[in-house]
């Protein structure tokens, strides 16, 4: 019997077509709207995180505070120094590495090729902190480090422009008016989310940069890695009691130095996006409302022009139960064939949206499944009440209406 019914409700849709097609078109946009508002907006999620991971994992940084524009401090402003390094190497218990670093733009020289890029004194341990492993050859070692040795690893940028798919060990670039002398190849880190070229970086050591390429010996940023599993927020509480203690700061008054933690931005980041998702998938959602709105009109249209069909199938025995199952299944036909539709279109556009944006397609099942659930409870619902009205119907008065 309910396949019968649901035969008649595709009888009933291939007889009207194109009503069809329009009754359904308020789900499609809904169902597509909302799955590719909430694709995208997963997929921006997705792009966050990596584009944070690719700074390092559980890294805190350390910088000094600058005072606020147009405004007076409340503290004396001071540079980072190597005692700082010292304290925190020797102070902090649970992490990775602790690593001082500084960066400047320089121009690169080999032969007759040249570029500018971001030139970075540090040590060994910087690769620890930010996950940065070598792709050829090695790191400088701790003698180089601490001898100031004119040697440098490259970003994968810097080598393909000079060196093309060549291994560049041994060779010889200018950076500023120093030459230092290749011993390893960064593996390629790609673009970060502000569109800056990670991999267009020359890595030296600490001391030959300050000497040779800054002429001071500024510290930008201390870059700290926690262990796996030790909270970042612990770890930072530790590096500002330190650095408190340091920079002999007394209680009450502020800071002159910045701890930024990367996990706590990240999380930050994710739960905006995350946020901003949920809003425009609520607001596709709208378009699903207008849609069963549609259903119900239709619905009870087709119910006034086949009021002489339903007299007769009163008349010969048909139950009003029958007559509300029919108009109901109706209703959720036109509705799941729409969000089925919606679901192909919605992936579609998601898919289109992601190349365009260059981030990840993420698409989630659970959403498409509420996508076709949520349908057909519109069918449902919106179809209930002219279901209701045309099982309702005396058969004497259908079996009269012209």
């Amino acid at each position: 019997m309910f396949w019968e019914t649901v035969r008649l409700a595709l009888r009933s849709v291939r007889r009207n077509a194109l009503r069809s097609f329009l009754t359904l078109l308020g789900i499609v946009i809904g169902v597509a709207a909302v799955i590719a508002m909430i694709t995208i907006g997963s997929g921006t999620t997705e792009k966050v995180k990596q584009d944070i991971s690719k700074l390092g994992s559980n890294l805190l940084v350390v910088r000094a505070a600058r005072p606020p524009r147009g405004g007076s401090a409340d503290f004396t402003p001071r540079a980072l120094e190597e005692k700082d390094v010292e304290a925190l190497t020797a102070g902090l218990h649970d992490v990775k590495a602790v690593a001082p670093a500084a960066s400047k733009q320089a121009r690169l020289v080999s032969g007759a090729l040249n570029l500018a890029a971001e030139v970075t004194g540090t040590t060994p341990e910087y690769f620890t902190a930010r996950d940065w492993n070598i792709a050829s050859g090695r790191l400088f070692s701790e003698s180089e480090t601490h001898g100031g040795a004119g040697v440098c690893v490259v970003g994968q940028t810097v080598r393909s422009e000079f060196f093309g798919a060549g291994d560049p060990d041994g060779q010889l670039i200018r950076v500023g008016r120093t030459t230092c002398r290749i011993v390893g190849v960064l593996e390629a880190k790609g673009t970060s989310g502000f569109g800056q070229d990670q991999d267009l970086v020359v890595m030296m050591p600490l001391a030959a940069f300050q000497r040779r390429i800054a002429g001071d010996r500024d510290i930008d940023a201390i870059f700290v890695a926690a262990q796996d599993g030790v909270s970042t927020t612990e770890v930072l509480e530790d590096i500002q009691g330190i650095m408190r203690q340091t920079r002999r700061i007394h209680p009450g008054t502020a800071d002159n130095f910045d701890v930024r933690d990367m996990t706590q931005i990240a999380d930050a980041m994710t739960s905006t996006t995350t946020v901003m998702t949920g809003m425009l998938g609520a607001l596709a959602g709208v378009s699903l409302l207008v849609g069963g709105i549609g259903i119900m009109n239709i619905m009870l249209v087709s119910v006034t022009e086949r009021t002489r069909e339903i007299g007769i199938r009163l008349a010969i025995g048909a139950h009003e139960q029958h007559i509300l199952i029919q108009f109901l299944v109706e209703a959720t036909v036109l509705s799941i064939l729409g969000g089925l539709i919606g679901i192909v279109l919605g992936l579609a556009l998601a898919g289109g949206a992601t190349l365009a944006l260059s981030i990840p397609f993420v698409p989630s099942m659970a959403v498409i499944a509420l996508s076709v659930g949520f349908s057909a409870l519109i069918g449902v619902v919106f179809g209930f009440f002219p279901a209701l009205r045309g099982a309702r119907l005396d058969p004497i008065d259908a079996l009269r209406h012209e």
